[in-house]
């Protein structure tokens, strides 16, 4: 059983990786925020993010998000040039910003690009490929495109929303087309969405015998001791979770203090810390966090949890 922290953009990059994994143990398989072509090349910050030194206490595979042959072929080169040796596929992402553009879950229903995308996984024998998907961008069945493809090539798994983009991270999962996927697939598939708990982990175990995975990204941002917690078959209570949290966070805006400039610098990293985290801080601690304008009013605020 494999356990992945899904990306977050805004919220995963290297720093959080790394100080994630230090705190909490390199159990879980990491993936770097989508990486996308700007004017035919890498953009710089997302080069940067994957060949950061922080990354070296983990195990990171580089996402790459796509919309045509081109762009795909395009930075499979590109990834394999600066040292890719594994390449998660990104045809999941529900934001309109990429799915407006014909990326992320948009490419599902696409019939030609799903040949396409087998045909270049084929093509690169030496590159370990996996593949993070919704089940369509408006319908449910268009991963019924995709499926197939798959099916003639080999990808170390799939990683399944079973939402399609226009819910975004709202309205029931669709737990009948993931069993229909789990049924239908010949490669491994991994499951990811509203996992926020040790009992969740333990119901999509039960419910999805024969899943290779499970995959989470806002569950472990809001408790990010979460796949720790569960390896170690004992639930922690909060006071020990916020105790742990509040020792990655240090770590974390310690880092950033010393390398980044000023109090806005430094604020607009660290505050998307707590994001998701409101129920395991308290409402009166995330408001004045979010509201926290200088650093002086930011401790004062963590200084509330």
């Amino acid at each position: 059983m494999f356990y992945h922290f899904a990306p977050v953009q805004g919220h995963t990059d290297a720093p959080y990786r790394h100080f994630h994994a230090f705190t909490y143990g390199s159990e879980s398989i990491y993936y770097t925020p989508f990486i996308r072509l700007e004017h035919g090349a890498l953009r710089p910050r997302d080069l940067k993010d994957f060949t950061s030194g922080l990354n070296d206490n983990q195990k990171l595979i580089p996402q790459i998000i796509f919309r045509d042959k081109d762009e795909l072929s395009a930075l499979v080169r590109l990834m394999i040039e600066n040292g890719a040796s594994e390449i998660d596929l990104n045809m999941g992402c529900p934001f309109p910003l990429q799915t407006g553009h014909g990326r992320g879950a948009a490419t599902v229903a696409n019939k030609d690009l799903a040949h396409d995308v087998a045909e270049i996984i084929a093509n690169n024998p030496g590159i370990t490929f996996s593949v993070k998907i919704r089940l369509g961008f408006s319908d449910a069945d268009e991963w019924k495109n995709l499926i197939p493809e798959l099916n003639k090539v080999e990808v170390s798994h799939i990683a399944v929303h079973p939402r399609v983009a226009k819910q975004q991270y709202g309205g029931q999962l669709i737990l009948d087309s993931f069993k229909e996927i789990l049924d239908q697939s010949k490669n491994p598939v991994v499951f990811n969405g509203e996992i926020h708990t040790p009992q969740d982990i333990d119901k999509v175990l039960n419910d999805f015998n024969g899943i290779n995975g499970i995959m989470i990204g806002r569950g472990l941002l809001a408790r990010p001791s979460l796949i720790k917690e569960y390896l170690s078959g004992k639930e922690w209570d909060k006071a020990d979770r916020v105790e742990e949290m509040l020792k990655f966070h240090r770590l974390l805006l310690d880092y950033y203090s010393d390398t980044l400039c000023g109090d806005s610098q430094i604020i607009s990293k660290i505050k998307p810390f707590w994001e998701y985290a409101e129920e395991e801080i308290g409402r009166k601690a995330w408001k004045a966090i979010k509201k926290a304008s200088n650093m002086a009013k930011y401790n004062s605020a963590v200084a509330l949890i």
